[in-house]
């Protein structure tokens, strides 16, 4: 009896399907994030008019994100984090608006 429930045994864990867990680089798991944040930037609908007047459909884009490779996606998230908030002017900009107020102060 016990040699029947001990084959029992051996055939049922043989037949369960077996779960392999591994672990997640820290690469990975950004990368993951930043595809995410560049699908969700896609998503906005001011980007996605943007988007189809370029001739391209949202759903487009974000296939071809889902295409990119991890230095392909972290490069691109960190050039959307490079880019400059609505209204953001550099220094250069800055100083030849202050240049353009002075010649015309001194001129009129």
């Amino acid at each position: 009896m016990k040699s029947i429930i001990r084959i029992l045994i051996l055939a049922l864990s043989l037949a369960l399907p077996q779960a392999h867990a591994g672990l997640v680089s820290a690469d990975a798991a950004q990368a993951a994030g930043d595809r995410e944040r560049v699908k969700a930037l896609i998503a906005r609908p001011e980007l996605a008019r943007d988007i189809e007047k370029l001739g391209i459909l949202p759903q487009e884009a974000t296939a071809r994100v889902d295409a990119m490779n991890e230095a392909e996606v972290r490069e691109l998230a960190g050039r959307l984090d490079a880019l400059p908030a609505g209204g953001a002017i550099s220094n250069q900009e800055l100083l030849l608006v202050i240049i353009l107020i002075l010649l015309l102060v001194i001129v009129l």
